[in-house]
């Protein structure tokens, strides 16, 4: 027990880099799923140039460890004379990486979503950016909710990656205590009993998103 009193004594540390874990994984979802909703329609494009391109991005992220990713956002990228802080490569190296999944994910949804309400915009003059927003959207994100809030719970574990990077955020957090006092377990057991309860967050939000979907059935 006295480890964790230890931990205790150093709450500010930790706290301070939960703080920046929130903010690294919210404005990451939020701007990945942004840029997924974009990237989806390309996936289902006809045109073979677009489709063939997203498609390749998407692939490319996925087969890609997020750890290699972000040594080459932060350390690759310098070389081609494009250089970011550590804030800033860590932010874009989780957007980027988690574009291609969530558009992934909203692209699946969309591929067995039924035609009619589609047809039925297209007779009320819906087309283009109009009807993707407005008619085939909001169906996705209800029915993709479970799937979108797992990789929003991905997102939370991967920015602990970022500590290779000296980002500032909750695992880099635990490091710097057991480094210092050495308490390895019971600094590391709060960052895990932390990553849980935001996770616990993103499940809770997921089932308000559920009702929302079953309300509207």
């Amino acid at each position: 027990m006295h480890d964790f009193g230890v931990v205790w004594g150093q709450r500010g540390l930790l706290f301070s880099g939960l703080a920046n874990t929130v903010v690294l994984s919210v404005v990451s979802a939020v701007c990945a799923l942004a840029l997924g909703a974009l990237l989806a329609p390309l996936l289902m494009a006809r045109a073979k140039a677009p489709a063939f391109a997203a498609r390749s991005f998407v692939d490319a992220m996925r087969c890609t460890p997020f750890l290699l990713f972000a040594y080459i956002v932060y350390y690759g990228l310098p070389s081609l004379g494009i250089n970011f802080d550590n804030w800033q490569a860590g932010l874009a190296a989780l957007v980027l990486y988690n574009t291609a999944y969530m558009a992934e994910i909203l692209r699946g949804a969309w591929a067995v979503q039924p035609v009619q309400p589609i047809e039925a915009a297209h007779a009320f003059g819906f087309s283009g950016f109009r009807l993707f927003r407005r008619i085939v959207l909001p169906p996705l994100l209800l029915s993709a909710g479970p799937v979108l809030g797992n990789q929003t719970i991905q997102i939370v574990k991967d920015s602990a990656f970022l500590t290779i990077i000296a980002l500032p955020e909750l695992t880099h957090a635990a490091s710097s205590i057991q480094s210092r006092f050495y308490v390895p377990f019971a600094a590391f057991i709060s960052a895990v009993l932390l990553y849980w309860l935001l996770c616990l967050v993103v499940e809770a939000g997921v089932a308000a998103v559920g009702r929302m979907a079953e309300a509207r059935r």
